[in-house]
């Protein structure tokens, strides 16, 4: 088990102030006001005290009452009006402190949401989803008790103690110093206590989101789970990640917990060496050093300084209860602020994708309406733009590829994919086939070598404009909330009904959405848990069809349907195929048969290309492939 972390970084708590401050620029500070002031007003009850036990010790029978009694309604009137403008104060902070508290929240988390978008594929690669969904949940909620509870509750209650500690002050000088060595007791142990709570809060949050992790990734695994009978493996392994959060839970809560009762007591102990020392110095006549005018200590100033000694003690406990949140609430936003501050992918390409229109003589122009031509625009230093027409030519010259250094992937890789052509890689698991994908796409960029679309080096293009030209079906199909027409517009959002149709229809997938409940209308829930895996890949094949790009990438497309409804599919991807490049990575030899070239991987290596009938020919790799099973394991 790893040490536990220090405490967290002071400037994360200034970076959530200044975000705060971003928010709220007038409102925070208005809220501030309000606190404080109505904080400030608490300290005035004392006061009032005081002048009130002053005026009975010089009271005596005879002592005209109606002298007394002017004497103390106006200070009984500045108190009512303290007080109602202290209650109107209380009233207006809550209310906006509740506002900013959820929009600080909403805005947080669409900047984290914002900048998740533009994170590279690297980063989801190596973070599990259910670690990712904690910040938005556990780690977004301590901030919210930050800023709901813990911001203000420390106002009040340091407000509080600065007032009264003025005020203790003002009446003794001797007193007050009595007191300030309790607070010193009292701040030495809320270090030690809350330093040893700190370090196991961070340490719980943490836990707290691998917990999470592990849980989605065993519920995503269900069917698996029970296939091959590992409930009590996952058991297990749940009660080990389980037991790391209890611990740092139970740590964290440990010293918590008793920072409150140790304050209390000490404050307890406090009020009682103030009573014995008010009582002491009232009985010698010892004179007082103060601000105040009286320079004779008093009984009313023993008093008085009891009740601001409970007070003070009180909202010094108070401050402390607030370590533990405010640490959560840290501890939280690191972790979020760590997602923030991931390096967004990197796109620094210039070439862009436009509507075009071409005349009878060949040449080039941008249209700014949508003309089902389009052309890569492609500025030079020298000012000039030059437009070439989109067509699918894709090469890839020498390339070189590793995802960690000195792992290396692949070994130059050398590609030539013609408009028209479909182009199949096959090879075992870890061949790197899919990597080759990734790279044309520019989820990944190449360690050396070149990848060119129609004559351009796609590191110039900028990348959304690349994927715009490209269509992409996966193995593991995703399917969004939605209906069945919603999910096949995904590929082109401006695809009407009709086109959606056409290319359900065009992949073989319109047979069996007609025979839904609801047809196109057809809800879809929880990743198109309502329909079978091979439907789900169809609507996937028809999002990708809608999308009418120049180059498709097929991913075992097929690899979920069985062999009749694959035959069904594949006469619609034949016709989809026509007139555009396509890079087919297929288990099933028998899909890639008519595929114009077949390139055989094995180990990040090419190591035969060339026609079905060419290879079998040869009777190298691919011969041995084919001869002994149709389907590459």
């Amino acid at each position: 088990m790893n040490k536990p972390k220090k405490m967290v970084k002071p400037q994360t708590m200034k970076r959530v102030i200044k975000l705060l401050f971003e928010c709220y620029p007038v409102m925070l500070p208005v809220t501030i006001f309000c606190i404080l002031f109505s904080s400030a007003a608490a300290a005035v009850p004392d006061v009032f005290i005081q002048k009130v036990i002053t005026i009975i010790e010089k009271w005596e029978p005879t002592s005209d009452w109606a002298g007394a009694t002017k004497e103390l309604v106006p200070g009984l009137i500045v108190l009512v009006v303290i007080y109602v403008l202290s209650l109107a104060a209380v009233y207006i902070y809550t209310q906006l402190m509740a506002f900013i508290t959820q929009g600080f929240l909403a805005k947080l988390r669409s900047k984290l949401f914002d900048g998740m978008q533009n994170l590279p594929i690297r980063f989801f690669d190596t973070h599990k989803t259910g670690d990712i969904m904690s910040v938005y949940t556990n780690d977004i909620d301590t901030l919210r008790q930050l800023v709901s509870q813990a911001i203000p509750s420390l106002l009040r209650a340091g407000s509080v103690v600065v007032c009264v500690f003025g005020v203790m002050l003002y009446y003794s000088i001797w007193m007050t110093l009595i007191l300030v060595l309790g607070v010193i007791a009292m701040m030495y142990v809320s270090k030690k206590m809350g330093g040893g709570s700190a370090k196991y809060f961070i340490r719980q949050q943490k836990s707290l989101g691998e917990t999470e992790g592990y849980i989605q990734e065993m519920m995503n695994g269900q069917k698996i789970i029970k296939v091959f009978c590992r409930e009590n493996e996952i058991q297990k392994g749940f009660d080990e990640v389980n037991e790391v959060l209890y611990k740092d839970g139970y740590k964290a809560h440990a010293y918590a917990n008793s920072l409150g009762p140790v304050i209390m007591n000490i404050g307890n102990v406090l009020y009682v060496i103030m009573a014995v020392a008010g009582g002491l110095f009232y009985l010698s006549g010892i004179r007082n050093i103060s601000l105040s005018l009286n320079p004779v200590f008093s009984i009313a100033t023993a008093v008085t300084f009891l009740n601001m000694t409970k007070q003070f003690t009180g909202n010094v406990n108070q401050c402390s209860q607030q370590i533990n949140a405010i640490v959560m609430a840290m501890a939280g936003a690191e972790r979020i602020f760590e997602i923030m501050d991931e390096a967004p992918e990197v796109d620094d390409g210039y070439v862009t994708l436009v509507n075009a229109k071409i005349d009878d003589e060949g040449n080039i122009t941008e249209s700014k309406k949508r003309t089902g031509v389009w052309a890569w625009k492609h500025p030079h230093g020298d000012g000039t733009i030059t437009y070439t027409r989109l067509a699918g030519d894709v090469t890839l010259d020498d390339v070189d590829f590793e995802y960690r250094d000195n792992h290396p992937i692949l070994h130059n890789v050398t590609v030539f994919a013609n408009p028209g052509q479909k182009v199949a890689f096959v090879g075992a698991t870890g061949a790197g086939k899919t990597t080759i994908t990734n790279l044309i796409n520019r989820f990944y960029d190449i360690a050396d070598g070149k990848i060119r679309y129609d004559g351009i080096n796609i590191n110039k293009i900028k990348k959304s404009d690349l994927r715009r030209s490209l269509a992409i079906v996966l193995q593991d199909t995703n399917l969004f909330t939605g209906t069945v027409m919603d999910n096949i517009r995904y590929g082109n959002l401006d695809a009407t009904d009709e086109e959606c149709i056409k290319a359900a229809t065009l992949v073989g997938a319109d047979d069996f959405i007609s025979r839904l409940p609801k047809g196109y209308e057809t809800e879809i829930t929880n990743n198109g848990a309502n329909l079978s895996q091979g439907q789900r890949q169809m609507i996937a094949i028809a999002r990708a069809a809608v999308a009418d790009p120049p180059v498709m990438i097929l991913d075992e497309a097929t690899s979920s349907i069985d062999t009749r409804t694959e035959a069904i599919v594949q006469r619609g991807m034949d016709n989809l195929m026509k007139g555009r490049t396509v890079f087919v990575i297929a288990h099933r030899l028998s899909t890639v048969k008519n595929s114009d070239v077949i390139m055989v991987l094995e180990k990040g290596r090419i190591i035969e290309r060339g026609t079905h009938e060419k290879l079998l020919e040869e009777k190298g790799k691919y011969y041995q492939l084919y001869t002994g099973a149709f389907e590459l394991e």
